[in-house]
């Protein structure tokens, strides 16, 4: 498992920051057959105009195919290898089928080299594999999980997350999410066994503003310190406290304005809200 790596204080850089020692890391080039190539957008859609803010620059990025339906029931496949993926905050695991095809998956804790992993009913309860809900015991960590049969794992895919499956109910499960929210998912739906691993994510300092360049975030300027015609809360003689709640530069409400719509058709399946009404 990758613990944190401090650094001396040589600079102002660098006395804050932190980093992975990328410890479980077994290659440093990905598999070509299952990579493409990503173009930036710098927050901007089809007409060039700016859509997103804070977005733009940062390294080049070539996209890991991941595989979040496994779909290959029954074929044994052997962990090959273990990668960072820029493109997320998990790790990765390139399987070698035993018919000699070859798939990424999120690197769930504690799977290394070697392992062999099986997805399908005959599946056993061991970190890697991938059953159906219904195959699964109630109690059991879980990651990756699906919204809808065969629509590939939407829930649960960053690191250190994971859901435990509490009980079983007609066609549903009631699952927890990382948020504490309970929800109900058909039985139907695939999951992944265990915890996605880099856990040490989360503790992770970037120490200076240019890190957060690498990674194609741009700098966000407080609205008090705009003008009042580029941000609602600029302008004022001297020092100003914004005089009005937080808001985006198009007014929007920033903290606590709830902007899920009304009698949404999703309500239905939410047992119990991650926050309280």
């Amino acid at each position: 498992m990758a613990e944190i790596k401090k650094f001396k204080p040589t600079s102002p850089g660098r006395r804050f920051m932190t980093i992975s020692t990328f410890d479980e890391i077994t290659t440093d080039k990905p598999e070509k057959s299952l990579t493409v190539g990503l173009k930036k957008r710098g927050g901007r859609n089809n007409q060039g105009r700016l859509t997103v803010r804070h977005q733009g620059g940062g390294s080049k990025r070539k996209y890991r195919i991941i595989d979040f339906r496994s779909q290959k029931e029954g074929i044994p496949a052997k962990v090959f290898s273990i990668e960072y993926d820029p493109n997320r905050s998990a790790r990765i695991a390139l399987l070698k089928y035993y018919d000699g095809e070859k798939r990424y998956i999120l690197c769930p804790a504690n799977l290394k080299v070697g392992d062999v992993i099986i997805s399908g009913r005959d599946a056993d309860i061991k970190v890697g594999n991938s059953k159906s809900l219904k195959d699964i015991p109630t109690g059991t960590l879980i990651h990756n999980i699906e919204l809808r049969s065969g629509q590939g794992g939407k829930l649960v895919r960053s690191a250190g997350a994971v859901a435990q499956l509490m009980a079983k109910e007609g066609k549903y499960a009631h699952v927890r999410l990382p948020s504490g929210e309970v929800r109900l998912i058909h039985l139907e739906c695939k999951a992944s066994i265990g915890q996605i691993g880099n856990l040490v994510h989360g503790n992770l300092s970037h120490g200076k503003a240019g890190k957060s360049r690498w990674l194609g975030i741009r700098p966000a300027v407080r609205g008090v310190a705009m003008n009042p015609i580029d941000h609602p809360m600029g302008g004022g003689e001297g020092k100003s406290s914004g005089g009005r709640h937080p808001c985006s530069p198009t007014g929007m409400l920033a903290k606590g304005y709830k902007t899920r719509k009304k009698n949404k058709p999703s309500d239905k399946y939410i047992v119990k809200r991650r926050t309280k009404k």
